[in-house]
């Protein structure tokens, strides 16, 4: 496979308003001077996290959990994650550069062994009733910025050998002209998601208020599950939007709840998870054994 050799540039500055601090900075990539676009930045379990952006632009808020003795994580696929602490962010004069790391194989390569395949729905294919909603809005938040890396996802139980096709969701509400998502596959350990499954950026744009069953190609992405992987965790990352109009604030998957499902979800990239008992209309293509 191939090993991506290049060098990730975050000019940091810190800035007081008032009482909150803001870290802004860039990202880009060394080898070719084009920026890193959706690199997860964040403080575990402060509810403080952000995305860059198409650009390689970031902006951390701080809030008032945050202390000069916690860490920053910068985090990116094919790149080695980096730590700071915030207080050795407000001293640093040079870039912060992310050291590449080889993208090896995993059990989601797909074997050359010959399996006859079934074609699968794995998650929730209806609509239901449309009466419950599953809400990328919060009431606390400032702007539609707040929400850069959120993510909403299900557990996927999957116990056979399946080749991945598509995503599928159910848009109940959409108030804005371009969302970007990136999907995510996790591994799930005593209950909560973990770490990567698929390491690629599976990144998708939802155009012009779209409503209804909304579908993400993952063919090109050749992701194959073996039957060691029983469970997976399957989420949808908020990364970047523009409005329809100055009063866009709702975009929402419809839900119902569900005793024998589990949703997961948490407000930044290094939060905690958090988990429910709710099915989104949320489901997974696939050629199963």
């Amino acid at each position: 496979m191939k090993i991506f050799f290049a060098i990730t540039s975050i000019f940091i500055s810190i800035i007081l308003h008032s009482q909150e601090k803001t870290i802004t900075g860039e990202v880009w990539n060394f080898e070719n001077n084009e920026p890193l676009s959706y690199v997860n930045i964040g403080i575990k379990n402060k509810t403080v996290g952000t995305v860059s952006n198409n650009n390689g632009l970031f902006k951390l808020f701080l809030n008032d959990k945050v202390s000069s003795k916690d860490t920053i994580i910068f985090s990116y696929i094919g790149f080695k994650t980096e730590k700071y602490l915030v207080s050795e962010l407000n001293k640093i004069k040079k870039p912060i550069l992310l050291q590449p790391k080889s993208m090896e194989l995993d059990e989601v390569i797909v074997s050359s062994k010959k399996i006859k395949l079934k074609s699968k729905k794995i998650g929730r294919t209806s609509k239901g009733l449309g009466l419950m909603h599953s809400n990328f809005y919060s009431y606390y938040e400032k702007d539609i910025d707040d929400r850069l890396s959120k993510e909403r996802g299900m557990k996927f139980k999957m116990r056979r050998n399946c080749q991945i096709k598509d995503l599928n969701f159910n848009i109940t509400s959409n108030d804005f002209k371009s969302l970007k998502f990136r999907v995510n596959f996790y591994k799930i350990k005593d209950g909560f998601p973990t770490d990567f499954i698929v390491k690629k950026n599976i990144v998708f744009e939802i155009k012009d208020n779209f409503l209804g069953w909304f579908k993400v190609d993952l063919e090109p992405y050749e992701i194959f599950f073996n039957k060691e992987i029983e469970e997976v965790a399957v989420t949808i990352q908020w990364l970047e939007s523009v409005k329809a109009n100055e009063k866009s604030k709702y975009f929402a998957i419809s839900t119902a709840t569900s005793p024998t499902h589990t949703a997961y979800f948490r407000e930044k990239s290094m939060d905690n998870w958090n988990k429910g008992g709710q099915n989104l209309s949320f489901y997974l293509n696939a050629m199963c054994e």
